[in-house]
């Protein structure tokens, strides 16, 4: 298949040995020469230019001068430190060159009066140049190497720069490497596909990325380098995704019956929304087709996502089947509790919840009705995934906030059941196309995005805590309107290093602000028991306080169609995601309700931009998609699924067109040849099979 040699271990290609292998292993993951080959520069220098002494200036560039070192010593500076200085020369002036590390190896390294490439940035002490741990090389050499234009330089880290292994000898690894596979590498895209969308080879491709022959060429190589790793990881997903539909069969659910129907014609609120009844429909077609369902429901805060979730759970009813919804929290299970149960009033359904202060005697009621049948629909955090917890015939699982369980945790539940139950994920964090496409690209996505009717959308303004009266005198005259505020807080104890307001201070002030028994407070925060913090989220709950005082535990799952206001202090130190979930907390009843963002007047560009995108949009998508530029891929989906994707050269953020033709030849592939089994995918074949065998990180997505 590919050039064998490829597979080599690192430390057999010449230059490298042992030692370095093991260096190269530990601290960039390379093991095989596939892999260096495969270990891309992060930028480039131009290398065009050779400066002369008399010609330098403080620039921040770095620059590359011909001249002979005269003369070397070693200088001890501070307590018992030294320092190894030499005088370079050239035809127009005289430089230092200076190494604060190694100098017994260096020094041995080093020729008098014989002509060198030296390569740096400059820097000038008294009037005099000199240049810090510059890249030597002989002139003699430097004329015979593998040069190009537009110098590669690569990531690396201090222990590598500390060993000696600096960027100029990584390039002499990589010229010994293109020079022992004779450059030779397979062509892995089908030629038909280079053509229609003008690629260069794969040969040219890797040669140019690693030592360009100019910007143009280098712009080419990019792009088909990133095109290949994303049209591969689209391969898998879809494929992946075609495979569970073969293969894994679900139970039909066909019959949409008693449950269903009754609920829709006489129990709905109030009427589905068009995106709630779309969403719903491509529900019922996954449930009733003989495949799994694996379906990603997005809806913003406050979309109506339970709701679908109760319809979807009434049609497995209907079909004599089970149903769980599994949440991250105890007070989000709650909430869906509370919430599916007054949907389903008048339905006469048995419907239980499990979590980990649920009792035992409780317990024992919910093992018993689940095995013979008896108990709906069950919903809890992890603890549905306990051994002793056995379902009769689970036919529906969805899982809220998805992100939040690990991957075993998930599967735990698959088996629950001889037949794995259909899947439905839920979640409030809209996740930017995308990042959906590549995460998820294995699952089915449907979205819900327009609000109830009834709900008008939340105004967001901006005020400094100089503003602070204002403020203030407005929360007064939304309380004599019978509203009720939130105020919430970063910190709980003032750090030393931030001067944040933390939440005592600002109790105590609001406190004296807003005295009893005109007003009356309720404080949340991290450090409280469990039992006094669903105490006062009961009293604000049942309209007893008018303020609530929190820390962020009020992010998720808090529902108060009376609370119209929320005013986030030190706004610049939330990211955008929780700013924005903070903010779906009011605007759930029919009022005009208000997110004041308050902050300091010293905010940072970011904040600049985090602020202002909140007050410009309430989309969760458009924020979303601002929020990946400002923050990238990796945090956004948190820590248990940072380093998703562990991408060689693209970038999910800035490559999103490239992404979006990706996915699209990858669909058009597929659909012509879904098994790739016609002659000119055979070599497209044998590189997917390869890549799927690694277990390389995208197996484990989702």
């Amino acid at each position: 298949m590919s050039n064998p040699l490829l597979q080599t271990s690192i430390e057999y290609l010449k230059g490298v040995g042992p030692q370095r292998g093991e260096l190269l292993r530990k601290e960039l993951g390379i093991h095989r020469y596939e892999d260096l080959i495969n270990f891309y520069p992060n930028r480039y220098i131009d290398r065009t230019r050779y400066y002369k002494i008399n010609e330098l200036q403080n620039n921040p560039a770095e620059v590359q001068i011909i001249g002979k070192i005269i003369h070397i010593k070693t200088v001890e500076f501070g307590k018992s430190k030294k320092r190894l200085v030499a005088s370079f020369v050239d035809e127009t002036g005289e430089m230092e060159l200076v190494w604060f590390q190694g100098h017994k190896w260096i020094r041995d390294t080093l020729k008098l009066n014989i002509p060198y490439v030296i390569f740096g940035k400059v820097s000038s002490f008294n009037g005099s140049y000199n240049m810090p741990h510059p890249e030597m090389e002989l002139f003699t050499e430097h004329e015979k190497s593998l040069r190009s234009a537009l110098q590669p330089v690569y990531p690396s880290t201090e222990t590598l720069t500390n060993r000696g292994i600096s960027n100029r000898v990584i390039n002499k690894m990589m010229q010994q490497l293109f020079v022992e596979t004779q450059a030779k590498f397979t062509e892995t895209l089908p030629q038909y596909l280079i053509e229609e969308l003008k690629l260069i080879p794969k040969n040219a491709a890797l040669f140019n990325i690693h030592f360009p022959k100019s910007a143009e060429l280098l712009a080419r190589a990019q792009f088909r380098l990133k095109f290949e790793e994303l049209f591969f990881i689209q391969l898998q997903l879809i494929t992946k995704n075609l495979v569970r539909k073969h293969k894994i069969k679900g139970h039909p659910f066909t019959n949409i019956g008693a449950n269903f129907n009754s609920f829709y014609q006489n129990h709905l609120p109030f009427e589905l929304t068009n995106a709630q009844k779309k969403v719903l429909k491509e529900i019922r077609n996954d449930l009733g087709s003989n495949a799994q369902m694996n379906r990603l429901l997005q809806g913003d805060v406050g979309s109506g996502k339970t709701i679908v979730a109760l319809m979807a759970m009434l049609i497995a009813l209907d079909n004599g089947f089970q149903s769980c919804l599994m949440a991250p929290t105890e007070i989000l299970a709650n909430q869906h509790f509370q919430g599916v149960s007054e949907l389903a009033q008048g339905l006469n359904l048995n419907i239980k919840i499990l979590t980990g202060s649920t009792k035992t005697s409780e317990r024992k009621i919910i093992h018993e009705e689940l095995e013979n049948g008896t108990l709906h629909i069950l919903i809890g955090t992890h603890a549905l995934l306990e051994d002793k917890v056995k379902f009769q015939n689970l036919g529906l699982a969805i899982i809220d906030e998805q992100h939040r369980f690990g991957v075993e945790q998930r599967s735990k539940l698959w088996q629950k059941n001889q037949i794995p139950p259909h899947i439905l994920v839920m979640t409030a964090t809209p996740i930017p196309r995308t990042l959906a496409m590549s995460l998820y690209g294995d699952l089915d996505i449907s979205v819900i995005d327009e609000l109830p009717p009834g709900r008008k959308p939340i105004q967001t303004v901006h005020r400094f805590d100089s503003n602070r009266l204002k403020v203030w005198k407005f929360i007064k005259d939304e309380i004599a309107k019978g509203r009720q505020i939130y105020i919430v807080y970063p910190l709980i104890q003032e750090s030393e290093t931030m001067d944040y307001k933390d939440l005592m201070d600002g109790y105590e002030s609001i406190s004296r602000d807003f005295p009893l028994p005109q007003y009356s407070i309720s404080m949340v925060h991290g450090k409280m028991k469990p039992a006094d913090k669903d105490l006062e989220m009961k009293r604000f709950t049942e309209g007893k306080t008018n303020i609530m005082i929190a820390t962020t535990v009020i992010e998720v799952g808090v529902n108060v169609p009376n609370a119209s206001v929320m005013i986030i202090e030190s706004a610049e130190r939330f990211g955008l995601s929780q700013l924005h979930q903070l903010r779906g907390r009011v605007g759930r009843g029919a009022e005009q309700s208000y997110c004041i963002l308050m902050t300091s007047h010293k905010l940072s560009s970011e904040s600049k931009t985090r602020i202002e995108t909140m007050c410009a949009t309430n989309d969760g998508f458009e924020i979303a998609e601002v929020d990946l530029k400002l923050r990238g891929p990796g945090d956004i989906m948190g820590k248990q699924q940072s380093g998703v994707l562990n991408l060689q050269i693209a970038d999910l953020v800035k490559d999103k067109d490239i992404l979006l033709l990706a996915r699209h030849e990858a669909l058009k592939l597929l659909k012509k040849d879904t098994s790739m089994t016609l002659p000119e995918h055979q070599t497209l074949r044998a590189v997917f099979i390869e890549l799927t065998q690694k277990k390389n990180i995208w197996n484990y997505i989702s």
